[in-house]
């Protein structure tokens, strides 16, 4: 009887579990894939000659090339910047450490639409250094160096926050014992760390890029979304959305979702490195404790030795 109950106990949560995956699937289905089709579907509404045209129209040429501008320029600055504050906050002890790492942060709490308003009152006409910038002739706000320094702060997180988890589970053996046996900065880091966390480095690299190619809200702030000169692809669907253009808007719209999709599958074949990277970091810093220990161990001396 008691055997009974627990056989019952140990269905009911079986039943639950596939209630939950229902459902999740249900909502992913709704959330994600429905909105997909309806971009696919509205983008050749009005057959593949409109979907092509729109595709291949000027605005949506010179757009697609900003798009890839900002990520060319973000994507290299940022795998830099990373690589720098990743060992910074890892291998170095300093005041001020938790504060770098707030800032870092910073764009995951401020909006980036604030974040945008922020740069217009720093770099625009009547900012701070808005006088100092128009007597040197130097546009920011509402020109290409605008939507890239947004696009900048946004992406800031990205790189840092996957390679820092991975450079704490690594540890630092390896390191001090490439500098024990007299190997420079670089060196160490070109050939110890670099290798050992490189899948953790191109995913916040797809992160990065998939994040600055999609982002609307501080680039739609500094932009002044001038077609053809600061619109990115983003700026340029609200543009032809706002015009009526329905099946252009959704047949840019597409590449975005496209791009999108891409990510999605770099981002799953990347996780599963991260993870075997990260695993066999573990393992080897628990052997590596264990070889300690049965040292430190095997070096005290016997009672019998003693005596």
């Amino acid at each position: 009887m008691a055997d009974a109950r627990h056989d019952g106990l140990r269905e009911r949560p079986r039943g639950a579990g596939w209630a939950v995956a229902i459902t999740s699937l249900c909502l992913l289905a709704l959330l994600v894939l429905a909105p997909l089709v309806v971009v696919l579907v509205e983008a050749f509404a009005e057959g593949a000659g409109t979907f092509l045209d729109a595709i291949t129209d000027e605005d949506t040429v010179s757009a697609l090339g900003l798009t890839l501008l900002v990520v060319a320029i973000v994507v290299p600055f940022h795998t830099v910047f990373g690589v720098a504050a990743a060992w910074l906050l890892t291998r170095q002890d300093f005041r001020g450490k938790a504060l770098l790492g707030t800032l870092i942060d910073l764009p995951f709490t401020v909006s980036p639409v604030v974040s945008g308003l922020l740069f217009v009152l720093l770099f625009g006409a009547r900012g701070w250094l808005g006088p100092w910038l128009r007597d040197h002739d130097v546009r920011v706000v509402y020109a290409v160096p605008g939507v890239v320094i947004a696009t900048l702060f946004v992406t800031l997180p990205f790189v840092v926050r996957e390679l820092v988890p991975t450079m704490e589970a690594i540890g630092r053996d390896e390191e001090e014992a490439a500098a024990s046996l007299g190997a420079s900065g670089w060196q160490i880091l070109w050939r110890v760390t670099l290798p050992r966390v490189r899948w953790a480095l191109f995913y916040g690299c797809v992160l990065c890029g998939a994040r600055a190619a999609g982002e609307f809200g501080a680039v739609s702030v500094v932009s002044g979304h001038v077609r053809g000169e600061t619109s990115t692809l983003p700026l340029h669907v609200e543009i032809l959305w706002g015009e009526y253009h329905t099946a252009a808007a959704f047949a840019v719209a597409s590449m975005l979702a496209a791009s999108g999709l891409v990510t999605l599958v770099l981002r799953g074949l990347l996780e599963r490195r991260v993870r075997a990277s990260k695993a066999r970091s573990s393992s080897a810093a628990h052997a590596s404790a264990a070889l300690a220990l049965e040292t430190s161990i095997s070096s005290v001396p016997s009672k019998g030795a003693l005596s």
